[in-house]
């Protein structure tokens, strides 16, 4: 493994930065989550037309630029570190590579290069509030998550040759204004019971959406109601779709992780150089060996999480770089989930000590301290929380089984 980055990557980076403290400053950020898309139409036009943002991982015969999962994180991380509100989330980490591992290639070949243009957003929407369940990060996906049958879940039946949809899912990430929704829904009944995907286009009859109030504002949220919708399968009904979430889900953890390490960064360089400048006793509040001392943890955690993050993004673009099986990107080392579980850690902890060390303006609506706490208190809700994360990865590592004697077992490292 080489750490060290490319000039290619490199440019990434600095280009999406300085795009960034042009285009979403504090108050840009503050306009942009109270619009109706929740993000700014005019970044997301530069992010995806001008940089290309979400085909950056998909190849160029779909209309990507054609590099890895290293890149997307790298763009995440800079995205991070402004918490600039956009669907390249739900898009092009969520949804794309979905419709790239289970599309039949009609389906690739309509819906892939528009998505990758930005022309088209996506969102991923599963009944109740278990994205990180089905996503493979903190438990089994093969289960009834989707539904099992029983209500509340999203349920799908096939009516004269055509699939029809019935139920409702919440916290789906940009589902208020995304144009195509990718919908898990369980059908079968108890005879061949599973769980499908399903494509669901923007303005299809009975189909309701109504935006939440979220903890994360950065983070737009929404309520997909589908009343007897129209959908279209993704791909057949053999496909391994619990393989797919799992293998997308390790993805979109390192990514996220890399997103965490930014904001957690950039917290931590907001709080170093506001205590610079604050003075009590007649000197900078810095120059305190207590406050040295917290800002060094964070910082030494800060690192330690982005050394994991980084680690993850090479471990997912290794393994969909050598899926041969399948087209899931399933398969080599998972640990996208303990990334992420460290990153998001990190990110609370700065955020935290970013707001402690503000003092009395930290915790006010006026001022984006809380705004990277939100973010990591926000992330967790969807896609954690850290020791559910970390208990997973215990589990399917097998650290805890025991022998039949009762003594611990060997563990392989």
């Amino acid at each position: 493994m080489d750490a060290r980055f490319t000039a290619e990557q490199e440019e990434i980076r600095r280009t999406l930065r300085e795009l960034l403290l042009k285009r979403c400053g504090p108050e840009d950020l503050r306009a942009a989550v109270l619009t109706p898309a929740g993000y700014d139409p005019a970044l997301w036009e530069a992010l995806a037309r001008q940089l290309g943002l979400p085909g950056l991982a998909l190849p160029e015969v779909y209309g990507g630029v054609g590099c890895s999962v290293t890149e997307l994180a790298l763009a995440c991380e800079e995205s991070g570190r402004s918490l600039a509100p956009s669907p390249l989330l739900a898009t092009a980490v969520l949804g794309v590579p979905l419709v790239l591992a289970l599309g039949a290639e009609a389906q690739r070949a309509e819906l892939l290069p528009r998505l990758a243009s930005g022309e088209l957003t996506a969102a991923l929407a599963v009944p109740g509030a278990v994205l990180a369940t089905a996503l493979g990060l903190v438990g089994d996906n093969s289960g009834d998550w989707a539904g099992g049958g029983r209500a509340g879940g999203v349920q799908a039946r096939q009516v004269d040759g055509v699939w029809r949809l019935y139920g409702q899912a919440a916290q789906v990430l940009d589902g208020h204004s995304a144009g195509l929704l990718v919908v898990a829904a369980h059908t079968g009944g108890f005879a061949r019971s599973r769980t499908l995907l399903y494509l669901v286009r923007d303005g299809s009859a009975g189909l309701v959406r109504v935006r939440q109030t979220s903890l994360d504002e950065t983070r737009p949220q929404a309520r997909i109601e589908l009343r007897d919708v129209e959908a279209e399968l993704l791909g057949d009904e053999d496909a391994d779709v619990a393989g797919a979430l799992a293998g997308v889900g390790d993805m979109a953890a390192a990514v996220l992780a890399a997103e965490a390490v930014g904001a957690a960064d950039r917290a931590l360089e907001r709080t170093v150089e506001y205590v610079r400048q604050r003075e009590q006793f007649g000197r900078a509040i810095g120059s305190f060996q207590a406050v040295k001392h917290r800002l060094a943890d964070v910082y030494v955690e800060v690192q330690a999480a982005r050394s994991a993050a980084y680690y993850a993004a090479w471990a997912a673009a290794t393994a969909t770089a050598t899926a041969t099986a399948t087209a899931t990107g399933t398969g080599g080392e998972r640990v996208g989930g303990l990334a992420l579980a460290q990153a998001l850690e990190a990110l609370r902890r700065a955020a935290g000590e970013g707001i402690q060390l503000h003092g009395g303006i930290g915790f006010t609506w006026e001022h984006d301290a809380h705004l990277y706490f939100k973010r990591a208190a926000g992330d967790e809700s969807l896609f954690g929380p850290v020791h559910r994360l970390r208990g997973y990865a215990a589990e399917v590592a097998r650290l805890f089984d025991r022998k039949g004697d009762g003594s611990r077992a060997e563990v392989t490292v």
